[in-house]
């Protein structure tokens, strides 16, 4: 069936009506794409400061010296002159045993060694009177001989009962329990009264309070990088700052340094254990107590810095974008290295002056044109 002539023509017109308003919406698309403002975003510069390398660890507070009290004779306690938990000092008295036992066997060994001198004078008579007979050939040389033997056999006594006299007045002095450090002293399992031997338990521990250790493991990889850095930059590699951060987050004030470096390295974990010497004259630092250990190097040098918040990590690790240019933005792999407050210092990847986005960053792919603006410090 054949279309009269003007539904044909109307239908003609329709359609290129319609192609007409279909290509001018495509059109109107494609420009809104084009007019598209580009994404905003904020960036700081890469700024090159003056930092303190730090590196952080954890680590364990040790008493320079640990002292068990124990009882080298055996006896009854008599006193404990002390409070548990006191501050003691080198050479103060801490406990006392019965002392009766002692002095009597002192009287006892003084009265032996008279009796001994008596023997010995006697047979030094006797040896004297020998000597005068045999020259007079009115004895024979035997009994000079058995009177020498006799002689030397007292004075061999003599000499046995002054060293088992010194013995005594040892054990005597041992009644008296004395402080050999200056430290804190513990608690004591013992009391007035108890009978104690060289084999009990401790009687107390003292452990020193001033300076303390702090002992920390470090990678063997990293021990390795230090004394690399030191050597290149003509450095001590332990000249550094040793500071603790204790278990409330708060850094503690006195600073140490490092004074031994273990010899060998853990099988199991491949680390070396560090130690340095704090001071701790207000007594904060306690034996066995956590903290984490900030190292420190003790002179500043030139670094670039970049706010923490530029950083974004992957599964190729952390990058940045850089706003180059020509406005886009780049993406750049970089190596970063110790926190500044809320900068992080940068050793590669980037150069001084290049902007960094630090907000706005979701929205950006690397290659897109960007509206940036200079975030305020």
């Amino acid at each position: 069936m054949k279309m009269p002539l003007p539904w044909l023509r109307a239908f003609v017109r329709l359609s290129l009506l319609a192609g007409a308003l279909l290509l001018g919406a495509c059109g109107e698309e494609e420009q809104a794409q084009q007019v598209a403002p580009p994404p905003a975003v904020m960036v700081a510069s890469v700024e090159q400061q003056d930092v303190t390398p730090s590196v952080t660890f954890n680590g364990r507070i040790e008493a320079v010296d640990t002292v068990d009290l124990r009882a080298r004779v055996e006896g009854f306690i008599e006193q404990r002159r002390f409070k548990e938990g006191d501050d003691v000092k080198a050479g103060e008295l801490l406990f006392m045993l019965e002392k009766a036992p002692y002095e009597a066997e002192i009287k006892k060994i003084q009265g032996q060694i008279t009796a001994a001198k008596g023997t010995l004078r006697l047979a030094q008579i006797e040896v004297d009177r020998r000597e005068k007979l045999v020259k007079r050939k009115l004895v024979a040389q035997a009994e000079l001989d058995q009177a020498e033997a006799k002689h030397v056999q007292a004075l061999g006594e003599l000499q046995r009962l002054r060293a088992i006299l010194e013995r005594a007045k040892l054990d005597l002095g041992y009644t008296d329990i004395t402080a050999p450090i200056d430290g804190k002293i513990s608690r004591s399992p013992f009391s007035v009264g108890d009978f104690v031997t060289p084999s009990s338990d401790p009687l107390a521990t003292i452990v020193s309070q001033d300076p303390m250790y702090v002992s920390f493991p470090v990678s063997a990889r990293q021990l390795l990088e230090v004394r690399r850095t030191a050597e290149t930059r003509g450095r001590n590699p332990r000249a550094v700052a040793v500071k603790v951060r204790l278990p409330d987050g708060s850094t503690y004030g006195e600073t140490g340094t490092i004074n031994f470096v273990d010899v060998q390295a853990d099988p199991t974990t491949d680390t070396v254990t560090v130690r340095a010497t704090i001071p701790n004259p207000q007594q904060i630092l306690v034996a066995a107590q956590l903290v984490g250990v900030i190292v420190e190097q003790e002179r500043p040098e030139q670094a670039l810095v970049i706010p923490q918040a530029a950083i974004a990590v992957d599964q190729a690790g952390p990058y940045v974008l850089v706003v180059n240019k020509e406005s886009k933005a780049e993406q750049r792999r970089i190596r970063t290295g110790s926190p500044q407050g809320s900068g992080i210092t940068v050793t590669e990847g980037l150069r001084k002056g290049e902007q960094v986005i630090v907000e706005g960053l979701q929205k950006v792919r690397p290659g897109q044109v960007v509206a940036a603006s200079e975030a305020k410090p």
